[in-house]
């Protein structure tokens, strides 16, 4: 049986995991973020699995919280997402490699030619992760004494994601001719220069590289306050959305979705992708043991420096067993702070108990049995509150290991699954149409 709707999967590897004590469960392999065999045979169990994707977030900066809660912290190395991902680009025939980079700081040439570069040396799966950045420290890496204000920031994205667009349009899909016996490499008539001169930006062009396998890498959204989702209904093909209830998911799905379709754009090519910690057990009780276990490893130090990394405000000085005070504006994610204090008035939540949920992960959690979890995704997916889910796996192996192992048959056998990809591109397996050349008309024949 195949159902008539079937969820995209991808995994969310920072390069790992998201859960700040996944290093120190037992059984896991507490260097997997910097070492390469690992990484390797994770992203080969993904390909088994039939993953979508490879996620891989990143960050700018390390000095970001106090060293009490910095030395406990597995973040503080990996690899650069774009010299990472060609790599696994090798061992890899079928699973996608989304990277995370900056619009805030990186040029958008290099940007462009890096992406389209591993979209040639993949084959076609290569996605951008377009982010704006909301960590202040960053900008200290990159000569800036003042962050750029948040909405600045989007309004730069905008501007950047039709400058590297536009550099993979550089060449028609079929500029390079090669004629050896005339001498003629190109096609001079399919070469568009182009010349961009905008608010933040000024770049010649055009590429030096030829136009990607998939047209355009995915490109790929996670921001949730009005400017992120204005943005991602505007450029994104695939939103790494927030968990959260199922109710907030649902008004986040038909949002966006709803601003696509204003817009012109067919609802259809976004697949909204909500983040989902997933900790699989024998039975309901086993999985929140399991859970639990890992939320015990959670140093103090570490929930109260991820909380305030979450709320763009120091809680250090915060009574511990008193409610969560009133929190000023800041130039940090607007919707990461959003969500952290609606969920402190809702549940009536001390800073302690934030602090333990903030370093532990506080978004949406599938924690059961193989069933249990597939009737969740199943709800989710048929009540329009997401196309997928980006799992997250509680540590590794072990854990990505039971969800390949025990979730994914569970959901090939009830049809919400691919058993065998779609195409070799990632477009392909998402289902996402090619674009179109901006400068070019494709030529009959």
């Amino acid at each position: 049986m195949t159902a008539s709707r079937q969820l995209r999967l991808g995994a969310f590897m920072r390069p790992v995991g998201i859960h700040t004590a996944w290093w120190r469960y037992p059984g896991a392999w507490p260097d997997a973020n910097f070492n390469i065999e690992h990484l390797i045979r994770l992203a080969k169990k993904l390909e088994q699995g039939r993953f979508d994707a490879f996620f891989m977030a990143d960050h700018l900066s390390v000095l970001n919280m106090p060293m009490a809660a910095l030395k406990r912290s597995a973040t503080v190395t990996s690899f650069d997402p774009l010299t990472l991902l060609p790599a696994l680009a090798m061992v890899t025939d079928h699973l996608g490699l989304i990277a995370t980079a900056s619009t805030t700081f990186e040029p958008p040439y290099l940007i462009a030619r890096r992406f389209a570069s591993l979209d040639h040396i993949s084959g076609g799966r290569a996605a951008w992760n377009l982010v704006t950045t909301s960590n202040p420290d960053a900008a200290l890496n990159f000569g800036l004494t003042e962050h750029l204000e948040h909405g600045e920031r989007y309004r730069r994205a905008r501007e950047f994601f039709d400058v590297v667009t536009g550099l993979w349009d550089s060449w028609a899909d079929d500029a390079f001719i090669r004629d050896v016996e005339n001498g003629v490499y190109f096609d001079p008539e399919r070469l568009h220069v182009l010349d961009h001169e905008g608010e933040f930006l000024s770049v010649r062009g055009p590429l030096n590289i030829a136009r990607p396998v998939q047209g355009w890498p995915v490109i790929v959204q996670a921001g949730a306050s009005e400017a992120g989702r204005q943005l991602a209904a505007e450029t994104a093909e695939v939103i790494f959305a927030s968990g959260g209830n199922l109710a907030d998911a649902k008004g986040f799905y038909a949002d966006v979705k709803g601003r696509m379709a204003t817009l012109g754009r067919d609802p259809e090519h976004m697949k909204i992708l909500p983040g989902a910690l997933v900790v699989v057990g024998d039975s309901a009780a086993e999985a929140r043991d399991k859970r639990a276990r890992l939320d015990s490893l959670v140093h103090p130090d570490s929930g109260i420096a991820s909380l305030s990394i979450a709320l763009g405000h120091d809680a250090s000085g915060f009574d511990l067993d008193g409610p969560l005070p009133e929190i000023p504006e800041s130039n940090a994610s607007k919707s990461g702070r959003q969500r952290v204090i609606d969920r402190a008035r809702r549940d009536n939540l001390t800073v302690r108990q934030l602090a333990r949920i903030a370093g532990s992960y506080g978004g949406l959690a599938l924690v059961g049995t193989e069933e249990m979890i597939a009737d969740q995704m199943e709800e989710w997916l048929y009540g329009n509150a997401c196309d997928g889910f980006n799992i997250m796996f509680p540590w590794v192996p072990g854990g990505l290991d039971e969800f390949v192992d025990r979730v994914v048959p569970e959901l090939q056998r009830r049809g919400l699954f691919r058993r065998e990809y779609e195409g070799r591109t990632l477009r392909e397996n998402l289902g996402l149409p090619r674009p179109q050349n901006r400068f070019f008309a494709q030529r009959a024949g």
